[in-house]
């Protein structure tokens, strides 16, 4: 059965870490919406081009150009046993061009479709943020106070020097989370209007909220 699978959740949740893992998991692809954009505009790509007019200009990339890019993707050979899609869709509307996209490229495929939302408490998700670093080199993400690197200020993986982003900061942090709230967070009840919504908690170490994704991802 093709396994189809997308995660919800606001910024810090810990869906990120989670997906790799799953992807590595099940040996499925990881579809992230950002990096797909920036390999699509690094290798001059008709779509790439035309995604590039946008950005250059400070506008958004339209969602039906991303929905086309998406659906390419899902398209590709390594997609055939399903995929993991990371960032997209983030509202209703595009939540129906998901599902007619898997309708398009699945056929009569016997698929399975969950959407997992990683509900966490806000201030807990706040106190990640402030408190996030990561690596410029290799892109590993580690927390000060949750989950810190084994020598201070230094990645694990590459030994490359950590840093913070400016937008990791509390005032910040919370307009995102005004903003998910409002236009992302609609997603859960569609979802779970269609039956395919599993929720876990989303609070505790990596490990720990691994294990309840497992649960929820193999019922």
């Amino acid at each position: 059965m093709k396994r189809e699978m997308i995660f919800l959740g606001p910024p810090a949740c810990g869906k990120g870490t989670q997906t790799s893992k799953l992807a590595e998991y099940f040996n499925l692809p990881h579809v992230d919406t950002g990096s797909l954009l920036r390999a699509e505009i690094s290798a001059g790509t008709e779509n790439g081009k035309v995604a590039k007019q946008f950005i250059d200009k400070g506008q958004l990339v339209p969602v039906e150009l991303v929905a086309k890019i998406i659906k390419d993707r899902l398209s590709q050979k390594d997609c055939e046993n399903g995929y993991i899609l990371d960032g997209f869709p983030r509202s209703a509307e595009q939540a129906d061009m998901l599902t007619k996209i898997n309708e398009e490229i699945d056929g009569d495929k016997e698929t399975s479709f969950k959407a997992v939302y990683f509900d966490l408490d806000q201030e807990i998700l706040i106190s990640r943020i402030v408190n996030r670093r990561s690596c410029p080199k290799c892109g590993e993400i580690y927390n000060i106070k949750f989950h810190p690197p084994k020598t201070e200020g230094i990645c694990d993986k590459c030994g490359a020097e950590l840093t913070q982003r400016k937008d990791d900061n509390e005032e910040t942090a919370k307009a995102r989370f005004e903003t998910y709230f409002k236009e992302t967070a609609p997603l859960v009840d569609y979802y779970k209007n269609k039956n395919v919504l599993r929720t876990i908690d989303a609070n505790g170490s990596i490990d720990e909220v691994w294990e309840r994704l497992l649960k929820v991802v193999n019922d």
